[in-house]
C-alpha cells in the first residue's frame, strides 16, 4: 500500500496453482504482488487445507474456552517460561499499551526440552503447553500447524515470484527453518462497545495466515476508511508483516488492522504466523525494479520505522514481546 493508495476491498486469490506447483503459478504470484502493493491483504482460496481439520480445531477450541477459569489457568503462560506458550486471560495482552478484549492460547513449533536451543535458553523456543481437556486438542493443533507451515512455504514462494526472485529465495535465505507461531483467540462480546478486541496494529514478520469464524469484525486500514474483511467460507485471510515491508523498501506494506467482536456470542480467530528464522538477519532485498525506500513511519499509529531496524528477526520480535506482555518480560528476555 503506497502512501497515496486507497482501497475499498480485499481481493480473493485462488492459490491452487502455487500449492500444486502448477504451470500458472506465476500468474497467481502476480496477483499476490498486486494485492501486497494495494492493501497488504488478500483472501486465499484453493489452499488445500483439510476442512475437517479446520472444523475439528474450531470445535476443540470452543470446548477449551468454555471451561472455567481454573481449568484454563492450568496452562497459564507464566508456566511456559521463555518458550512464551500457554493461556492468557482477557486483558492480559496489550496492544499499544491498551488491554485487548480477548483471551487466548499461544503455541509454537514443538521443541523438546533437551533441544540445544532450549538448553541454551533461546527465547520463544521450547515445548508447548497443551490442556488435558478437551481430548485430542494437542493432536489437532500440531496437525493444523504442520498443514499451515506447508501452505506458508508455498505462499512465500509466490511472494518471491511476485518480486521477480527465484521462488525458493525465502526458503534458502530466511524460512528454511521458519519461526512458526500459532494463536487461538477467543473474543467475548464486549461489555463496552467502545472497547476493541485488539486495537490498531501491524504484524511483525513475513506472512500471517488467518482462519476466522463466521462472526466478522476484522477491519483493515485504507487511507480514508477502515475496510471490513468479513469471513469468506473456505478461505484464509493473508497479510504481510513488518519484515516484508522492510525487505521491499515499503513497496509491500504491513497494513494496520484491528478487531472488534460484533456478535452477541464469543468470536474465535486462528492466526498462524509464518516468519523468518529466529536468527535470520532481515535486510533490504535486491529485486528488479526496486524503488527508493517508502517509509510510512509518520502515518503509522506508533510512529515507528521498520526500515531503521537492523538485526535478526529474533531481535525485532523480542522488542515487541516486551510491550505485548510486560508481566512476562523478565521470563522471555
Amino acid at each position: 500500500m503506497k502512501a497515496s493508495a486507497d482501497f475499498t476491498n480485499i481481493p480473493i486469490i485462488d492459490v491452487a496453482e502455487l500449492v500444486t506447483r502448477g504451470p500458472r503459478r506465476g500468474e497467481v504470484a502476480a496477483r499476490m504482488g498486486e494485492a501486497c502493493r494495494e492493501s497488504g491483504f488478500f483472501y486465499a482460496v484453493g489452499h488445500g487445507v483439510d476442512q475437517g481439520l479446520q472444523d475439528r480445531l474450531r470445535d476443540l477450541a470452543r470446548a477449551f474456552f468454555a471451561q472455567d477459569a481454573a481449568a484454563k489457568m492450568r496452562i497459564a503462560m507464566p508456566l511456559g517460561g521463555r518458550a512464551w506458550r500457554g493461556y492468557f486471560r482477557v486483558g492480559d495482552e496489550l496492544t499499544s499499551g491498551k488491554p485487548d478484549q480477548k483471551e487466548g492460547l499461544y503455541f509454537g513449533a514443538e521443541i523438546a526440552a533437551d533441544d540445544p536451543r532450549v538448553l541454551a535458553g533461546t527465547p520463544l523456543h521450547g515445548p508447548n503447553l497443551f490442556p488435558a481437556e478437551p481430548e485430542g486438542f494437542r493432536e489437532a493443533v500440531l496437525d493444523y500447524m504442520a498443514a499451515l507451515a506447508e501452505l506458508g512455504h508455498r505462499l512465500a514462494a509466490g511472494l518471491a515470484l511476485s518480486l521477480g526472485l527465484d521462488e525458493d529465495h525465502f526458503a534458502e535465505h530466511l524460512t528454511g527453518e521458519p519461526l512458526t507461531l500459532f494463536r487461538i483467540f477467543n473474543y467475548p462480546p464486549p461489555a463496552d462497545p467502545a472497547l476493541w478486541g485488539v486495537g490498531e496494529h501491524t504484524d511483525y514478520g513475513l506472512l500471517t495466515i488467518l482462519l476466522q469464524d463466521d462472526s466478522g469484525g476484522l477491519e483493515v486500514k485504507s487511507r480514508s476508511r477502515w475496510v471490513p474483511a468479513p469471513p469468506l467460507p473456505g478461505s484464509f485471510v493473508c497479510n504481510i508483516g513488518d519484515m516484508l515491508d522492510r525487505m521491499t523498501g515499503g513497496l509491500y506494506r504491513s497494513t494496520p488492522h484491528r478487531v472488534r467482536n460484533p456478535a452477541p456470542r464469543d468470536r474465535l480467530s486462528f492466526p498462524f504466523f509464518f516468519d523468518p528464522a529466529f536468527t535470520a538477519r532481515v535486510g533490504p532485498l535486491d529485486f528488479p525494479g526496486r524503488l527508493p525506500v517508502q517509509d510510512d513511519k509518520d502515518e503509522r499509529w506508533d510512529r515507528a520505522s521498520v526500515h531503521e531496524f537492523d538485526g535478526t528477526y529474533g531481535d525485532y520480535l523480542l522488542s515487541k514481546v516486551a510491550k505485548v506482555f510486560p508481566e512476562l518480560r523478565s521470563s522471555v528476555l
